[in-house]
């Protein structure tokens, strides 16, 4: 990998289109939701998964095995994608794959939090992000929540964590330190790009649009988590800021009426695609559905960015959600398989576009 040179994007879109064949599609999917999940692992050792599966065969068994796996092959494809990329290019990819340090950094609160041992919370780690594996490796060990905020109070998660520490310290929830860290994730996904100056048709507008697309959807889905639930939290407190959709002050009148905030949505850039979804709130008020559409829409919207401007980001940041999405998928099959939901309950938790 390499942060110096120039940016090489005709070489990783051509590796990324091989590894973007190799997702699993539907006809996959159609298979595992009617499988046990000790034949899911072996159909798991039939495919890319292969590598991970032996390795960890001989430590764990169903549905651990599978998780593990899956996480092990999600980073070793995106430290690969780092490998391949030069320049801004490496620099991009790199601070959009800073979500895993979020992760960790989440995984390593909650492990703390309820007692799990650094093995457990270390094998829940993806090493996909900034993080080394010294820091990765104390937070697993550490002894308290506070010890884990200290521990990353040198890295871009530090401001916000000190702030919802207090209210952590004041009513025992870990929403304010997960919040926290989600919002310094999105928040940093703009660093080093003048959003006033940018033009739209070149490859750091294209990278803009998926980035900002995906700002204004994580507040979509935070705002009607408020308005559903009709909590007394103060929207403000989830706003990100850097998305097209909202300004600041906007989420506390709309999320006081659902309706109007639905309509709002309805009228906005993003109109079309969340159209679908938007038809299926109403008739079924399910969030769960509403959030797996916004999955879709916004791989659909980076899939359509990536098509129509090849020798840009969009095709990386595409792969990158993609395959995220398959292992999400693939997990949702396998603990759903463990506790007995039937296929059609399964399929409904999937995200296929």
């Amino acid at each position: 990998m390499s942060q110096a040179g120039t940016s090489n994007p005709e070489y990783v879109n051509s590796r990324v289109r091989a590894r973007r064949a190799a997702l699993f599609g539907e006809e996959d999917y159609r298979k595992l939701v009617r499988m046990g999940t000790g034949e899911i692992a072996r159909y798991m050792e039939e495919t890319e998964y292969e590598a991970e599966m032996n390795a960890l065969g001989a430590r764990h068994r169903g549905v651990d095995l599978i998780e593990y796996a899956l996480n092990e092959n999600l980073a070793k494809h995106f430290e690969q994608l780092l490998d391949w990329a030069e320049g801004t290019l490496y620099t991009r990819i790199a601070n959009y794959l800073r979500k895993f340090d979020a992760w960790n950094a989440k995984t390593a609160i909650r492990g703390v939090y309820s007692g799990s041992d650094a093995e457990e919370i270390s094998t829940d780690y993806i090493r996909a992000g900034e993080f080394d594996d010294g820091l990765l490796d104390q937070m697993a060990a550490a002894g308290t929540v506070e010890e884990v905020v200290e521990l990353l109070s040198e890295t871009i998660f530090a401001e916000g964590l000190d702030a919802a520490y207090e209210e952590f310290d004041e009513r025992d929830v870990l929403v304010p330190l997960e919040n926290a860290i989600d919002k310094t994730f999105y928040e940093h996904l703009l660093d080093g790009i003048d959003t006033t100056m940018v033009d739209r048709n070149t490859p750091a507008g294209l990278y803009l649009d998926v980035l900002q697309a995906e700002i204004d959807f994580r507040n979509i889905r935070n705002a009607l988590r408020l308005s559903r639930t009709g909590t007394d939290l103060d929207p403000e407190e989830y706003y990100i800021e850097g998305g097209k959709l909202f300004e600041s002050g906007e989420l506390r009148q709309l999320v006081g009426n659902f309706d109007e905030f639905v309509d709002y949505i309805r009228e906005s850039t993003y109109g079309d695609e969340l159209s679908g979804a938007l038809a299926d709130l109403d008739a079924a008020e399910s969030l769960i559905q509403f959030e797996h559409a916004l999955d879709s829409a916004l791989l659909e919207y980076s899939d359509t960015l990536s098509y129509t401007y090849p020798v840009s980001i969009c095709s990386a940041l595409s792969y990158v959600l993609a395959k995220e999405r398959e292992i999400e998928n693939i997990r949702a099959i396998a603990r759903g398989r463990e506790v007995g939901l039937s296929p059609d309950e399964i399929e409904d938790e999937l995200v296929v576009t």
